[in-house]
């Protein structure tokens, strides 16, 4: 295949991707895994997992991070740049368009029909993924060993970025005590000049967080409530919790959280440069970790090190997996919808957007029916 025909397969497979990919990041990356690994056969798992690893190293929304590190690798620079740009458009534009009614009309479509049907499936795509990683990243028994332990921290509390230091600290310490004789990458701080303008503020200041962020939805919340709602006084806090609830009930990343507080401020051209600016770092820090990713695996150091890494990553995705089960399988319906789904991907290769779709479908009918089946 030409270059130009990898950089298309890379565009419909990621549009396809932002349109479809409810459920928050490790959901988004149990589909991306679905499609480059399962169907397509692009990488292999170990390769994936390396890939996932890495992206948990430095800041950013990790799931819009991982596609555009895909992209790079099914299509160099030109399908770095766009794996990231057709996985963040779908999401930016819906969250675009429900800003739009927020603002005239005071509230947001609401969204728990499609999630009651779609959330059930995710957690099944989730599983999968899962199960075919687990050879890939498990590679010892005592990488399992640190996985379970990273489990049993996250699902206890623990920060998982701590868990995430530990997961690359603790193989190079037990390295390094084998070999022994018997006997945050840095924070860029982005400055505010009380003389910008509202979009120049607006621009920097998302600039900032996503050069900056680690983490979940709820440090995002932290950091947008800081800035938007404590600082520039610009939206409420019932607006911001607003804007959390629609990229959470969007499908794409999470991060366009900031597409909708950017409409609320400026309007269609706060929109664009919100969203501009707090994906910007994605693409630069992915950028200079395509030089570094395949040189990790080159040291015995760093290899041992990223072994850990993606094993505590797995055990994450594992921990969240179960939130969201907990969550989403509520009654012998959604029961029934991720286990069939479950079944449907082991014995067929079916595209992940089935799945979705007919959750949606389930959804919506359980919703128009009153909730009685």
């Amino acid at each position: 295949m030409t270059e130009t025909g990898r950089v298309r397969e890379v565009a419909w497979v990621f549009l396809r991707l932002g349109t479809i990919a409810f459920g928050g990041p490790v959901a988004h990356i149990a589909m991306m895994r679905d499609e480059v690994v399962r169907r397509r056969g692009w990488i292999t798992d170990e390769r994936f997992a390396d890939l996932m690893g890495a992206t948990n190293l430095i800041p950013g929304p990790n799931s819009t991070e991982l596609a555009v590190h895909l992209g790079h690798d099914r299509a160099r620079w030109r399908g770095l740049l766009t794996a990231g740009i057709c996985f963040i458009l779908p999401a930016a534009l819906i969250v675009t368009g429900l800003a739009a009614a927020y603002v005239r009309f005071g509230e947001t479509p609401a969204a728990e029909g499609l999630l009651y049907g779609i959330v059930p499936a995710v957690v099944a795509i989730i599983v999968h993924a899962l199960t075919g990683l687990l050879r890939a990243v498990l590679k010892t028994v005592w990488l399992g060993a640190l996985a379970a332990t990273a489990l049993a921290a996250y699902l206890a509390g623990v920060d998982e970025l701590l868990i995430l230091a530990a997961g690359a600290a603790l193989p190079a310490v037990v390295r390094l005590a084998r070999r022994a004789p018997r006997g945050s990458f840095p924070v860029l701080a982005l400055p505010m000049t009380d003389g910008a303008g509202d979009l120049g503020q607006l621009f920097l200041t998302m600039l900032k967080i996503g050069s900056v962020l680690y983490g979940s939805g709820y440090v995002l919340l932290a950091f947008l409530r800081g800035d938007f709602v404590d600082r520039l006084h610009w939206i409420t806090e019932q607006q911001l919790l607003d804007a959390i609830s629609i990229g959470q009930v969007t499908p794409g990343p999470v991060f366009t959280t900031a597409t909708f507080i950017g409409y609320v401020v400026a309007g269609l051209p706060g929109a664009f440069l919100a969203t501009v600016a707090i994906f910007l770092p994605s693409f630069l820090f992915v950028g200079l970790l395509t030089r570094l990713t395949g040189r990790l695996r080159a040291s015995p150091w760093t290899s041992v090190m990223l072994d850990g890494v993606n094993a505590t990553s797995l055990a994450l995705m594992a921990g969240v997996g179960v939130q969201l089960a907990r969550t989403a399988v509520v009654d012998p319906l959604t029961a029934a919808i991720t286990v069939g789904t479950l079944v449907a991907m082991w014995r067929t290769r079916w595209n992940s957007a089935w799945f979705i779709g007919a959750g949606a479908l389930i959804g919506l009918g359980h919703t128009a029916l009153g909730g009685y089946w």
